[in-house]
């Protein structure tokens, strides 16, 4: 008999949804039977809580099947990425015929990285409008907002409490610095929905590597660590097979397992990969080179770098105001060596500050 998966409440929705969902962002790329008995495998296992998007090519037409079979066993969620209230409420309809159902549990403005994508949605006219009046409706049971990268327009979405959910990308590398927003959305009684758990693919092990139980041990960890987060609602791991979904429920029903032990090990896990997942050596931003002597905060100053080096041009300035917010800049190491034989991915921190101090320029007087 499968272990019963966790349920969590799905903010002030009230909705109470499995920590481990299902996201059909890569429902594109198979076939309708492959997307359906992926689905049926993981409604099985207990799964209540679907994901999908307008954008994403025709995954609703080939949930539909198995929704309309398992209705009243299941939340569906999907999004539009149109901006204003036409063309959302055009894109709903769509929605619902494809899903073959009268309503949807959760509809939410997708990819809205910015503060001008946040203010169309939110002016008149906008996005919202839909959101609200579909609600109204009861063609949308709840609504909610997804969003990248831009620290600001999330936080600005979060505080402006109109949103009962948001999806937000996180995983233990933290890699669009939104672990701290997550927590702020759980106080505000957002449901928190965590997509890209595995960095789009990055966060697996090698070809050829040992499992352990059966599982891979960075995927295994990885999720593992998100649903340990009392703040993250769901987790929806984008699957395209029945394996999939056998070994991502393995490691989340196990997931009370993930101490202060086992995410060491994940880290060491993925540091001794020597993934370049951007560039060079990836900070984890597991802080285990702090303390620093200089009270330099480290990992955040490797990720401002990050942020500044990769990020698309228009959203690199947001590196540069998190630098500027550290109380300690780079150029204040002294290189005294006590850091960098802390860090499980071998960086050569001393060196990596001088990039920063580069990149940033220095703060010292004169």
């Amino acid at each position: 008999m499968a272990e019963q998966l966790e349920k969590r409440r799905l903010g002030r929705t009230g909705l109470e949804v499995t920590v481990f969902g299902f996201g059909c962002i890569k429902f594109p790329k198979i076939s309708a039977g492959q997307a359906e008995e992926a689905l049926e495998r993981a409604l099985d296992l207990g799964v209540n809580f679907i994901d999908t998007a307008r954008g994403y090519g025709d995954s609703e037409v080939k949930i539909g099947p198995v929704l309309k079979r398992h209705r009243e066993e299941v939340y569906i969620a999907t999004k539009t990425g149109d901006r204003t209230a036409k063309g959302a409420m055009k894109e709903l309809e769509t929605s619902l015929k494809n899903l073959q159902t009268d309503y949807l549990d959760l509809y939410q403005a997708h990819w809205v990285c910015n503060n001008g994508e946040l203010d169309k949605v939110l002016g008149p006219g906008g996005t919202l409008e839909t959101l609200q009046k579909a609600k109204e409706q009861g063609k949308v049971r709840h609504y909610g907002i997804t969003m990248h990268r831009d620290r600001a327009a999330i936080r600005r979405a979060i505080e402006s409490d109109v949103f009962e959910t948001i999806m937000l990308a996180w995983n233990p590398l933290d890699e669009e610095n939104v672990g701290d927003l997550i927590a702020l959305a759980h106080e505000r009684d957002m449901g928190v929905i965590v997509m890209k758990p595995l960095s789009g693919g990055a966060l697996v092990s090698p070809e050829g590597a040992p499992r352990v139980e059966g599982l891979d041990p960075v995927v295994a960890g990885t999720l593992r660590a998100i649903a340990a987060r009392p703040d993250v609602s769901t987790v929806i791991p984008g699957m395209v097979s029945v394996d999939e979904v056998e070994q991502n429920y393995r490691a989340i029903t196990t997931a009370d397992s993930f101490d202060d032990a086992a995410r060491r090990e994940l880290f060491e896990t993925i540091a001794a990969m020597k993934k370049e997942l951007r560039y060079g050596q990836l900070c984890l931003g597991c802080g285990y080179c702090l303390p620093c002597t200089q009270e330099i905060e480290i990992p955040r100053v490797f990720r401002a770098l990050y942020m500044h080096q990769q990020y698309p041009k228009d959203q690199r300035y947001m590196g540069r105001e998190l630098y500027e917010s550290l109380t300690v800049p780079a150029d204040a190491c002294v290189e005294c060596g006590e850091c960098a034989p802390r860090c499980p991915a071998g960086i050569d921190i001393p060196a990596r500050m001088k990039e920063a101090v580069a990149a940033f320029g220095s703060r010292k007087d004169g």
